[in-house]
């Protein structure tokens, strides 16, 4: 801190949106991949109003958190990377029904993610609760889960016009989508995009304000969180019923495309947490060895899923 930092009340140079872009990008040149990938842009984005009042409205959410599978390895929290536990195609769920959504599959914060609520991640309990209220006027029969894929074809072509083909068939008026690894920011993203090219109001919550800003959406509010709380702090039910609140404001009130919320949540007063997310200057040569091993490994796991799926 200089004297014009505790004169002024000037935060840390470092406490900003965390470059999840570049991190990711620097992490596996750092591990030995020297093709760096390709983040889908855009300059502008397609915006559709609300049809009716929200509290008309029939709401749904797409989240890119998986099916719990006892049969398909660790999932619990705080479980390693499991790419095993990936799904490749669009699901549904009921949403009258309890489910048990977990994200052991992608690669969220685990240094300070323990994804022990799920709540963090899949707001249907919020979002009921919403509808009991009248905040809204139904939750919509079933929710989607969009696979979280690094291929922009198969979001584009494959994966966003399911989703809407479901979201027609249920009537849905507004969704709020909810990504959590790097990865699931730009699927969803795109997914946003594509629904409201086509009339139906999205609004995503997420923690990658880089990723989500750089495809260009509707509407964005942004908890600057580690990965896998984009939905709210764990065991908070305050922040989580606010965060889902801030996403309806914006939902009904953003004046046109590109409009970015930010909550006014802190994760914690200390921004060191911004620091350690797939930071290659932290690791050592053997770690970074290690990695690329067990990513390896995982890379042909997925393969063999994604072989078996088609």
């Amino acid at each position: 801190m200089t004297d014009a930092d505790d004169r002024f009340g000037f935060a840390p140079d470092d406490d900003v949106p965390l470059p999840y872009m570049a991190r990711t990008r620097d992490y596996y040149l750092a591990i030995g991949y020297d093709t760096p990938y390709r983040w889908a842009h855009y300059t502008s984005a397609p915006f559709q109003l609300l049809k009716k009042p929200l509290r008309q409205s029939r709401v749904t959410i797409v989240t890119t958190a998986a099916p719990y599978d006892p049969a398909k390895g660790n999932q619990g929290p705080g479980a390693p990377y499991n790419g095993g536990a990936k799904f490749y195609s669009v699901y549904d769920g009921d949403t009258s029904k309890t489910h048990d959504l977990r994200i052991s599959h992608i690669a969220y914060d685990r240094v300070h993610t323990s994804a022990e609520d799920s709540g963090t991640w899949f707001p249907l309990p919020q979002l009921m609760r919403l509808a009991r209220e009248s905040r809204i006027g139904e939750v919509a029969p079933r929710f989607f889960g969009a696979p979280t894929n690094r291929s922009h074809r198969a979001t584009i072509e494959t994966d966003a016009p399911e989703i809407l083909a479901r979201c027609r068939a249920d009537d849905v008026d507004a969704v709020v989508l909810v990504p959590n690894c790097p990865v699931c920011h730009q699927t969803v993203s795109l997914v946003a995009r594509h629904l409201e090219a086509n009339g139906i109001a999205t609004v995503i919550m997420g923690c990658a304000k880089d990723i989500v800003e750089h495809v260009a959406v509707p509407r964005f509010l942004f908890s600057d969180f580690p990965l896998g709380n984009s939905a709210g702090k764990p065991h908070d039910a305050a922040s989580q019923a606010l965060t889902l609140e801030l996403a309806l404001q914006l939902l009904e009130s953003a004046p046109g495309p590109q409009t970015t919320m930010q909550s006014p949540l802190r994760w914690s007063e200390d921004a060191g947490w911004k620091r350690d997310y797939s930071n290659p200057a932290l690791l050592s040569p053997e770690e970074l060895a290690r990695r690329r091993a067990e990513f390896d490994a995982q890379k042909a796991v997925a393969k063999g899923l994604r072989e078996g799926n088609s």
